[in-house]
């Protein structure tokens, strides 16, 4: 699958994938701070953003629309740089094409088996009566007993109002295949060699001193940062902290 892309600035190829109910907009304050020196291409996942949507959604699959999309457009090998959900899409990419990715930086997650969760979140989007003239308040409260008021703007991001409300996400799709998307598919893979950064938010608990060792398994030249003054959307909690972060990392040799 071709996604959909934004691209800015010229330069080694850099591309952002984004996480869950996200989209590359997402990552828009970091791509025009990249786009001084680097080629970035942040992209829409499937059934996310402007994107196609398909039925089946592993990361395997989802892997190889990165890879197509940046091969279509000539920007292989690339640095990786994912958060959460889209963490473990450049994880995937990196073990099934490490000649395509030229480094990696995993943004607040590693490869390992977290419990199910955003089920009550997709529970609660799906429930929303998208009748015409359906109001964003309306809509914002039928999610506040379900989120905090900054998550329910930002799942809000990807619902057009007016004549005809509807989900820019594949909400069913999403839906059924979350329990894939919290685990991590185990694969006959050989460890990926290049560089590698995984970068914890200092108030989240996504990666765990237990998950060095499984992440040293498949990335033995990985690095790990903490980033304070940050949650597990540590690039929308201190953007410029994660943003030094991401060009530290870049400009860094081999």
């Amino acid at each position: 699958m071709i996604l959909h892309a934004v691209e800015s600035g010229t330069g080694a190829p850099v591309a952002l994938l984004h996480g869950l109910f996200g989209q590359a907009a997402n990552f828009g304050t970091l791509q025009r701070r990249l786009s001084a020196t680097c080629r970035v291409i942040a992209l829409d996942l499937r059934n996310h953003g402007d994107s196609r949507h398909a039925p089946t959604m592993t990361y395997p699959a989802m892997a190889e629309d990165v890879l197509e999309t940046l091969r279509e457009r000539g920007a292989l090998p690339a640095a990786l740089v994912g958060h959460s959900m889209g963490g473990k899409v450049a994880m995937m990419a990196a073990l099934e094409a490490p000649a395509a990715v030229a480094r990696l930086l995993v943004a607040d997650i590693a490869p390992v088996r977290y419990p199910p969760a955003h089920h009550d979140l997709a529970a609660a989007m799906t429930a929303i009566p998208l009748h015409p003239g359906l109001t964003r308040a309306q809509a914002d409260a039928a999610l506040a007993a379900v989120a905090p008021p900054g998550v329910r703007a930002f799942l809000l991001q990807n619902l057009r109002f007016g004549a005809a409300p509807r989900w820019r996400i594949d909400l069913a799709a999403i839906t059924a295949a979350l329990p894939r998307l919290a685990d991590w598919p185990e694969r006959d893979v050989v460890p990926y060699a290049g560089p590698a950064l995984f970068v914890a938010g200092a108030r989240s608990d996504y990666i765990r001193p237990a998950h060095r060792a499984p992440i040293r398994a498949l990335f033995p030249r990985a690095r790990f940062v903490t980033l304070k003054d940050a949650g597990h959307w540590l690039h929308a909690d201190n953007p410029a902290g994660f943003a030094a972060v991401v060009e530290a990392f870049l400009a860094a040799g081999s």
